[in-house]
């Protein structure tokens, strides 16, 4: 078995498979000065090239929680959509991301006040919560095409806690 170590999450270095969506940085006062608003944070894209038809959704996950070490053979990507995971809940989970199954997967912990949106044909592990409910609104593309391919490691990983 192959072993991962997480690794916090940070806008740097989840670049190359989506974007965090937290309330950090650059922000414009709202409502009488009252919320910041922490503008266009993610990058949504339901390759209206491929099919015109594809739109965006909100939908609710609610996932079984995990515990560390996690052991994992799966990944997938949605090649029609990106698709953003923001947990209605402010406990971390676990991100597992890679750039293809010829690569080595990342595993990323959320601080808890931190969502992802992946970009479109990202190799990403299942939602992974490690507190219950496990629940999270979803924003992906809904269409009647197919959008998941998957692939299975010939031998698993296991993710462990930091080191």
């Amino acid at each position: 078995m192959k072993t991962l170590h997480t690794e916090p999450l940070t806008a740097a270095t989840f670049a190359p498979f989506g974007d965090v969506l937290d309330a950090t940085g650059d922000f414009r006062l709202i409502n009488a000065g009252l919320c910041q608003r922490h503008h266009d944070r993610a990058r949504l894209d339901f390759a209206p090239e491929v099919n015109p038809d594809n739109r965006a959704g909100i939908s609710i996950f609610k996932a079984e929680p995990r515990a560390l070490p996690y052991a994992f053979d799966l990944i997938e990507r949605h090649p029609e959509g990106s698709q953003a995971f923001i947990p209605m809940t402010a406990d971390p989970f676990l991100v597992i991301v890679s750039l293809g199954p010829q690569h080595p997967p990342r595993a990323f912990l959320t601080n808890g006040a931190q969502g992802i949106n992946l970009h479109r044909g990202t190799w990403h592990g299942v939602l992974t919560p490690l507190a219950t409910p496990g629940l999270f609104a979803v924003v992906d593309r809904i269409g009647q095409t197919p959008n998941l391919e998957e692939f299975r490691y010939p031998n698993p990983w296991t993710v462990h806690a930091p080191g």
